[in-house]
């Protein structure tokens, strides 16, 4: 049922031809040139394969997946880094996506040789989603990690959500600098500040909600697939919206937040809550159970990106098949190779495990060594 959910519309494919990377982290100097299909990357661990993978997130992202600050992404006594990708659309279409940073300086981004104005400008253009262990924070982590999920997919196709957020935070910063103050804040200000913020704040909760709402099914559907029907997941998303408009619950809660000196209620205190059998998972899951979760709700994000945007994202899967059981292994393989999904790269420490996978999906594959930060490619069909 799942494989042929999405058989009935087309979907274009990005392909990234070739990736070509300098002083990137621990990537000194790497150029590869990448099958449509699967790429498998294999290596021990701190050889650089999750960096390769980093690499291509940022050309999607305009940042790193792993470090929030550019500057720590230069390879140690290296001046620069550099990040180049080769695209191209099953259509024909030739994009060359390169991005760049020296020591000291901002970070530019380029498409076909011309700077991004905004990096907002980017975002979407090359949808990708990208599965690995950091994704635990979203079970673990605290709710800013489960708000920055839903943030992370809706901006991929809805630009107009994008610049909600980013007008939401910086009229939410204007209003904590102003409770913080020494002296009592200007209430025609305080009032204004907070009327800019409802207004995106319904824009933010509207999305978010309805992102949600058509997520749930697919996720519920993937994780019945995954664990053969054996466990019963539930999400649900929980907002101050639900409440009241933003504009009265600020007006209410003005006293208490001076007090504390931050704004306690509003969009940025959204939460997903995640349950396995009514129970909260952070607290019943056991590691293949969370780790079926996760991946379940990554590969809904994937079908819903595909869906919303007719493009068919690239999908990373970092070294997700430890903890997980034989069965559930193939059960990912079984639906991550077939047709809906496009380019795939994935990483693992062991060679056997990656053999096995590339004799199980039959597809057109090249398989990759990483070792000290230099790539060489080992087999291909």
């Amino acid at each position: 049922m799942i494989k042929n959910q999405t058989a009935s519309y087309y979907c274009e494919y990005m392909l990234l031809d070739s990736i070509s990377i300098i002083g990137y982290r621990n990537l000194a100097e790497t150029e590869i040139t990448l099958s449509d299909k699967i790429n498998c990357f294999i290596g021990s661990n701190g050889m650089g394969k999750t960096n390769l993978l980093d690499a291509i997130y940022y050309l999607s992202f305009c940042k790193s997946a792993i470090n929030s600050s550019d500057g720590n992404n230069i390879m140690h006594d290296a001046p620069f880094f550099m990040i180049q990708g080769n695209y191209r659309s099953d259509s024909g279409i030739t994009e060359e996506i390169s991005c760049g940073m020296k020591r000291g300086e901002k970070k530019q981004f380029k498409k076909n040789k011309k700077n991004y104005e905004r990096f907002s400008d980017h975002i979407g253009s090359i949808p990708l989603v990208m599965v690995s262990p950091a994704d635990n924070e979203l079970i673990a982590g605290g709710s800013e990690e489960r708000r920055r999920f839903m943030d992370v997919v809706i901006s991929q196709y809805n630009r107009e959500y994008l610049s909600a957020l980013i007008r939401y935070n910086r009229a939410l910063q204007q209003r904590n600098v102003m409770l913080r103050s020494e002296h009592e804040p200007d209430t025609e200000m305080l009032t204004l500040i907070e009327e800019m913020m409802s207004a995106e704040a319904r824009r933010i909760y509207e999305g978010r909600s309805k992102f949600i709402d058509e997520l749930i099914p697919i996720f519920k559907e993937f994780h019945k697939h995954i664990t053969s029907g054996n466990e019963n997941v539930t999400l649900r998303y929980r907002s101050h919206l639900e409440e009241n408009n933003l504009e009265e619950i600020l007006s209410a809660s003005r006293s208490d937040d001076r007090r504390l000196g931050h704004t306690t209620k509003g969009i940025h205190r959204d939460e997903l809550i995640m349950q396995l059998d009514g129970y909260p998972i952070r607290r019943e899951g056991s590691q293949g159970q969370n780790k079926s979760y996760l991946i379940s709700l990554k590969l809904a994000q994937f079908d819903f990106l595909r869906r919303k945007g007719g493009e068919t994202p690239l999908l990373l899967l970092d070294d997700i098949f430890d903890k997980l059981d034989s069965k559930r292994v193939e059960k990912i393989i079984d639906l991550v190779s077939g047709d809906r999904f496009g380019q795939i790269f994935i990483t693992d420490v062991n060679r056997e495990h990656i053999d096995n996978i590339l004799d199980y999906v039959d597809r057109e594959y090249k398989l990759f060594e990483v070792k000290n930060g230099k790539t060489e490619i080992i087999k291909e069909k």
